[in-house]
């Protein structure tokens, strides 16, 4: 079976997200997705609290299941209550599935950071890696990691994908009072706004 996997801090999900992850699921044969909702070390100013961006997660989820039962929402970071990492999360998910392929997702704007994570070297070890990156992007601007990072693999695999919109883009319209319609669906929507979030 062919697990791939989303991880992020989700504050909130939005139509970016959605998207990648559909756009993952048909264009790699992904057979399970999973989304893990995280305590990103590099983020430290999340604005609502996990059990809101677990909600939300889960409403994204619903809205993949929608074209088909193949997506779930894991707390297994939240859950450790600390800082979470990229390696300890695929270390734990190659426990849970021995057997099956995994494949880490991965956004450009994370990837920018790749090197700075935890154990990134490992990573390759534990799964194969894919890239969404801007069509527009030079590829002279994202990290150069040496042979012996790559352990062997010859590269990582890029996909252009292009979806403009960021969490802070999402929370700034919140903030300011305007319409989500264009940026999160409609479910993440009213629920940002029955709970009040990002105001």
């Amino acid at each position: 079976m062919h697990l791939a996997v989303f991880g992020g801090t989700f504050d909130p999900p939005h139509n970016g997200h959605l998207a990648l992850c559909l756009f993952a699921r048909e264009l790699l044969e992904v057979d399970r997705l999973i989304i893990s909702v995280s305590n990103n070390p590099f983020k430290h100013n999340r604005e609502s609290d996990d059990d809101h961006r677990m909600c939300m997660a889960e409403l994204i989820s619903s809205e993949i299941n929608r074209t088909g039962s193949s997506c779930e929402v894991s707390r297994w970071e939240l859950e450790k209550q600390q800082p979470s990492y990229t390696v300890e999360l695929l270390r734990y998910l190659h426990a849970c599935f021995p057997h099956d392929r995994l494949t880490l997702l991965v956004g450009e704007d994370s990837f920018r950071e790749f090197s700075s994570w935890k154990e990134y070297e490992t990573l390759f070890l534990l799964c194969d890696i894919v890239v969404f990156r801007r069509s527009s992007t030079v590829m002279s601007r994202l990290p150069c990691l040496t042979p012996d990072a790559l352990h062997g693999r010859t590269a990582i695999r890029f996909i252009d994908f292009s979806c403009p919109v960021s969490s802070t883009e999402v929370r700034e319209l919140a903030a300011s009072g305007k319409t989500l319609s264009r940026v999160v669906p409609d479910s993440v929507h009213r629920y940002i706004i029955r709970h009040a979030l990002y105001r």
